[in-house]
């Protein structure tokens, strides 16, 4: 089965310097049916204006992935990390036992444009840590690359959760068919671009909730860029 969530449903806050578009419940956008997906949490699509951005805030016991669709973030936290990440780059963040930030736009004029997204650790508690790396998916085009998972293979970031998190930049005309296993549940985002997933029409901004099917066919329409989180 599997249920779309249109771009144009999600809930939306604009503040003049940061628009954003809330998947799932966030802030003061409540969705009863929309509070998460299996430990998935937060898929926030934000535009963050040049010069603007987060002033030190805190978390903890939570999963922070950050993917840059469109120019640069700069990011500082207690742990001495400071770092610009750069479009094509994934941060990955676990505030496990506590943790404060901030993440500013790095350009005074340009806006950036990424995903914030949370998932929930399997264990809670957990020293914090840092990772970021990027993956080259502008580079090796069609395919769908794994960016994090529990533990690290294939040069994938490490996170705190029985998740498998894809992504991948197509072109129109690549098409892709993946065999999915039943008893697990997939989250699929659309970045940006146009596509098909099983021959139901999906643009960017929308996301669909999978399960109990065995195979995915992504065939894309134009130029996309997708997620794909497998989870438990």
């Amino acid at each position: 089965m599997i249920t779309i969530r249109r771009a144009i449903d999600r809930g939306h806050a604009n503040y003049g310097w940061l628009n954003s578009d809330y998947t799932f419940s966030f802030a003061n956008y409540y969705d009863p049916n929309y509070l998460g997906f299996s430990s998935l949490r937060v898929i926030n699509e934000d535009r963050v204006s040049g010069g603007a951005g987060f002033a030190t805030h805190g978390h903890r016991d939570m999963e922070i992935i950050t993917y840059v669709l469109s120019g640069s973030l700069e990011h500082k936290d207690s742990m001495g990390n400071v770092s610009v990440i750069k479009a094509g780059e994934v941060q990955l963040m676990s505030a496990g036992t506590g943790i404060f930030h901030s993440e500013y736009n790095h350009s005074p004029t340009a806006p950036v444009h990424f995903l914030q997204i949370w998932l929930s650790p399997a264990t809670r508690g957990l020293p914090p840590s840092y990772q970021q790396h990027n993956f080259g998916l502008a580079k090796n085009l069609g395919k769908l690359h794994l960016l994090a998972a529990p533990d690290g293979r294939d040069g994938a970031l490490t996170v705190h959760q029985d998740v498998n998190l894809l992504a991948g930049v197509f072109q129109a005309g690549d098409r892709l068919s993946l065999p999915l296993l039943p008893q697990r549940h997939t989250w699929f985002q659309v970045a940006r671009g146009d596509l098909t997933l099983n021959d139901l029409s999906l643009h960017g901004g929308d996301g669909a909730a999978i399960t109990e099917e065995t195979n995915l066919v992504i065939s894309a329409t134009n130029d996309a860029e997708i997620l794909l989180f497998d989870l438990p």
